[in-house]
């Protein structure tokens, strides 16, 4: 399978919401606002980085950086990560979160955080640190791979993530 990874462009936004959609369908940590994510996040100038695979053309995946913070600490939050079904385990998803952390090293801050799979995330060094808060539905999915020091404080995702 030879899919391409490129940041999205104008004209994209529907067939991401689209993937979200679909990736999203029937999980049991999935509610209906998923899909508007990355759209609210573009909206409300949020959206510090969008990449998508494509395969011949077509959105298969996609991720997302936004801002976030622990304590008072700059990082930034993950997520969306979407695979469309059909292209699941087959290395789409773990080639979005790359290029995503390549990108979030060099943008200065002090990590990424996330809410999701723990076994998933752990392969790309994500942990749970007993110093990181979060007083938020799903606490116990709190990830954070650190670029400096070890975490600590509360973590805040954008508002979109509450809506």
């Amino acid at each position: 399978m030879k899919y391409k990874i490129r940041q999205e462009t104008i004209g994209d936004e529907a067939a991401i919401k689209d993937v979200v959609a679909r990736a999203f369908d029937g999980k049991f940590y999935a509610d209906e606002n998923d899909a508007l994510l990355v759209d609210g996040l573009r909206n409300a100038g949020a959206l510090i980085l969008s990449l998508v695979a494509t395969l011949k053309g077509q959105i298969i995946g996609q991720v997302a950086l936004s801002p976030a913070t622990i304590g008072d600490a700059r990082y930034l939050c993950v997520g969306p990560l979407a695979v469309l079904p059909d292209h699941q385990r087959k290395g789409v998803g773990s080639a979005l979160m790359g290029h995503a952390l390549g990108v979030a090293q060099v943008y200065g801050r002090d990590g990424v955080v996330l809410q999701g799979d723990l076994n998933y995330y752990s392969r790309f060094g994500f942990e749970v640190f007993p110093s990181v808060t979060f007083t938020g539905e799903g606490a116990e999915y709190i990830q954070v791979l650190p670029f400096k020091e070890t975490p600590s404080g509360d973590v805040k995702f954008h508002p979109v993530f509450s809506g």
